[in-house]
């Protein structure tokens, strides 16, 4: 816990850093890996480009926001990345609106959309804020970086041109 972010405090500051890669418990360390895993996936396949604006700006931005903002305890673990990717898949799959950003978006939350209770307080013993800040940059990231990412190429079904075809006809 001492090196995880301690905020206003000095010696808190290194927690920025390190404090994502400290977890409490291989309980706590394996629900953040799958979530990290499955979400950081669907970033980066969905959204190559900003992936690489994305992962550092909520590594760093929400470790930050937590030791400007939050309550005075240690804060550890690395739920702020999977809030983060959780709120900018699924917020960019809904301003976006192509195929693969709405696929993207409902997958995402289907498996993980119980989740932004998480941004709300609850168990004193779990960062709710580091919930909320990842949250609240990945949802404000996905409006910066929109058409960062090209477009999926819209596809033409056979069909689709045969519908055309008769209604200029």
């Amino acid at each position: 816990y001492n090196y995880g972010i301690y905020p206003g405090q000095l010696s808190g500051l290194s927690g920025i850093f390190l404090a994502p890669l400290i977890h409490s418990s291989f309980t706590h360390l394996f629900t953040n890996t799958a979530p990290l895993l499955i979400l950081g996936t669907a970033l980066c396949y969905g959204y190559p480009k900003s992936a690489k604006i994305v992962v550092p700006a909520l590594y760093i931005g929400t470790g930050l926001a937590v030791w400007l903002f939050a309550r005075p305890a240690y804060h550890i673990g690395s739920s702020g990345l999977t809030f983060g990717f959780m709120f900018f898949v699924f917020t960019i799959g809904v301003i976006r609106w192509d195929r693969r950003a709405i696929a993207l978006s409902m997958i995402v939350f289907f498996l993980y959309g119980s989740m932004i209770w998480g941004i709300f307080p609850g168990n004193a013993d779990i960062s709710y804020e580091s919930h909320f800040f990842g949250g609240l940059i990945g949802f404000l990231l996905a409006f910066l970086l929109k058409n960062y990412d090209p477009y999926s190429p819209e596809k033409k079904y056979s069909w689709e041109e045969d519908e055309e075809n008769e209604l200029t006809h």
